[in-house]
């Protein structure tokens, strides 16, 4: 029998189930459509930190999960041995006018008291071809502490490490144990229909990949579309955010203006063919953070929810204060993380 079933084999719950089975848990994962099957099987794997400004515990949660994710994966790919796509190559992000220059400048003073050695945050010429984004101004921001992933690739890393200590994601089995729902859209479905006002949606997000090799480099932010060179020789361009949207795996015409910014924004990536284009729909809690902590009215069950656009830089630590809440009841997630937050 199993000491924690984790419902749910996106990246929370994959994420969950490997930091429990590597403090000697016995683990069950349960999801009736299979690994990564929902917005973590996607393409883009931004792991980017907020600005370094204005400091809170969510920023400081992202910052420690964010400087964990390179041990964090190292472990995976070792179990496993399958790549996750992990680099931590950095950002670059074009400055527009003068009053963004002045802002950048104080955010880079901030990231030296804010991120300590850990990453810097710099403000450098733009060069004039090559990869890089265009910048009106001459000047783009740098940032040493952001890092990717391919999402598809990192759910069947994380696949293959729990399936080297005998663990498989099944479709269907009872619950033992503790219980784990790390169910995401659907998961926020059910909590909805509990309680009088909404605790979360589900919000669509349409990404492509490009046929371009630019492994080692920085991603890039510009006209707010994330563009990540994959380790496997593509570039994943990405993505909307739509509330209202008729079919959740579709891509339309909004795909089409993602592309087209990805492209004005880089030059190389003028001519570069479309590989793939992708739907999915991301799980949004109300307070727009992560919820996790113990299901209230249920012991024993806990939730793991609402990644949206963070939920693969968030998942190292995430895994871990959910292990040490689950295994050990020492609860160290941020009161803006709990499920009152979201209540």
């Amino acid at each position: 029998m199993a000491d924690i079933t984790v419902r749910g084999a996106g990246i929370f719950g994959l994420s969950i189930a490997w930091a429990c089975l590597q403090r000697g848990a016995r683990v069950a994962v349960i999801d009736p459509n299979g690994l990564g099957a929902g917005s973590s099987g996607g393409l883009v794997g931004a792991l980017a930190p907020h600005v370094p400004e204005n400091w809170n515990a969510k920023k400081a949660f992202q910052l420690d999960s964010l400087l964990r994710a390179e041990s964090f994966w190292s472990d995976v790919e070792a179990a496993g041995g399958v790549s996750a796509g992990y680099a931590r190559t950095g950002r670059l992000q074009p400055i527009s006018d003068a009053r963004s220059l002045e802002l950048a400048h104080q955010r880079a003073n901030s990231a030296t008291k804010l991120w300590a050695d850990h990453a810097r945050w710099q403000v450098e010429r733009a060069p004039d071809a090559g990869w890089s984004p265009i910048s009106t101004t001459g000047w783009l921001i740098r940032d040493t502490l952001s890092a990717h992933l391919h999402p598809r690739h990192a759910c069947v890393a994380l696949g293959a490490a729990l399936a080297s200590k005998g663990v498989t994601v099944e479709r269907y089995g009872s619950s033992a144990g503790a219980v784990i729902w790390a169910t995401g859209v659907a998961g926020l479905a059910d909590l909805n229909r509990g309680h009088t006002r909404q605790i979360g949606n589900g919000v669509k997000g349409q990404a492509a990949l490009l046929e371009f090799d630019a492994r080692g480099a920085p991603q890039i932010f510009a006209d707010g579309v994330h563009i990540i060179p994959h380790q496997d020789g593509t570039v994943a361009v990405g993505s909307t955010s739509e509330r209202d949207y008729d079919d959740p795996t579709a891509t339309d015409a909004q795909l089409d203006t993602v592309i087209a910014k990805a492209r004005g924004a880089v030059p190389v990536l003028a001519s570069a063919p479309v590989l793939e284009r992708w739907a999915g729909v991301r799980p949004r809690t109300r307070s727009r953070a992560p919820m996790l902590g113990p299901w209230p009215g249920r012991p024993g069950h806990f939730i793991a929810n609402g990644g949206f656009k963070i939920g693969f830089g968030m998942a190292p630590k995430v895994a871990d204060v959910m292990a040490n809440l689950v295994l050990d009841g020492i609860n160290e997630i941020p009161e803006a993380f709990g499920i009152a937050a979201s209540l």
